[in-house]
């Protein structure tokens, strides 16, 4: 007798959802689709430190030899992509767990894929030490952790030297913000100040020509550099640039923006306006 099985076919697949069928409705029925149910957030990290999670994140931060990480939680997949071959080898405490073990920290919406750690948050710098750096973005109390993570990422992408923000009205170091940036939270200098107009006057001194991004500029922004460093300035969303701000910059400029919507996200004018500073730059050395 032979132990060979005939390929299944069109006929046999059609005949076998058939018998399914009739056997769910004598059992009353297929199972009622159960969606998955969200999972909360947990408790916050221990005072002092931060929870950063994402693969391009965590891997920014194992490579940063300023970034103190005390904690990893990782799944096996997500130290394969890490390529981490002994957890046991890393100068802190790393566990190997399950993805639903992160969940319960991150809550089920964050996208940790399957990595997190608990670290020191960076210390920011002092606008004294900006260093020699010809291009820096500067906001105006942008609150928002998904954009400051997104400008992040294009200021490291077009080479900016530094990420000047207040003290207050400024989103802290998180996982929200650290996740939007995609591993550039690792590779730029933040500055921290106190009075921003201030901080203008002192990068006025250094040389730098600060133009803030207004939709009603009086000038287009390509037209506007001048110099050989440039700050740009942007606000935050809705109100855009304060009062003070506006008579303290350099220049006022826009973005000419020629069809129906006349404004950008804030993330999305950093990037257009790093890419023409960053060109401008370029052609005048």
């Amino acid at each position: 007798m032979s132990n060979d099985t005939k390929p299944k076919t069109p006929k046999d697949t059609h005949y076998a959802k058939l018998r399914r069928a009739h056997r769910d409705e004598k059992a009353g029925g297929a199972p009622a689709f159960r969606p998955r149910q969200p999972v909360p957030a947990g408790e916050n990290a221990a005072d002092g430190l931060v929870r950063l999670y994402g693969l391009h994140t965590v891997r920014a931060a194992l490579d940063n030899p300023r970034r103190r990480i005390r904690k990893m939680l990782v799944t096996r997949n997500a130290a394969e992509r890490l390529a981490i071959a002994d957890l046991a080898a890393l100068p802190f405490k790393a566990e190997l767990v399950e993805p639903k073990e992160i969940d319960r920290i991150t809550g089920s919406d964050a996208v940790h894929q399957g990595v997190l750690i608990e670290a020191e948050p960076l210390k920011p710098k002092r606008l004294d030490a900006l260093g020699d750096t010809k291009l820096v973005l500067v906001l105006d109390q942008v609150t928002d952790p998904h954009n400051v993570g997104a400008i992040l990422r294009s200021a490291v992408a077009f080479g900016a030297g530094a990420l000047i923000t207040t003290a207050r009205h400024s989103p802290q170091e998180s996982g929200v913000l650290a996740k939007s940036a995609s591993g550039a939270l690792e590779h730029i200098d933040q500055i921290e100040v106190k009075n921003l107009a201030d901080a203008l006057a002192q990068l006025h001194e250094a040389g730098f020509q600060t133009i803030g991004l207004d939709s009603d500029g009086p000038v287009e922004l390509e037209t506007s550099f001048s110099g050989e460093k440039i700050a740009l300035v942007l606000g935050a969303e809705g109100k855009g640039l304060r009062q003070k701000t506006r008579e303290t910059v350099t220049t006022l400029a826009r973005l000419d923006m020629p069809g129906a919507i006349r404004s950008l996200n804030v993330s999305n004018a950093a990037a257009v306006s790093l890419y023409a500073a960053r060109k401008f730059l370029a052609s005048s050395k």
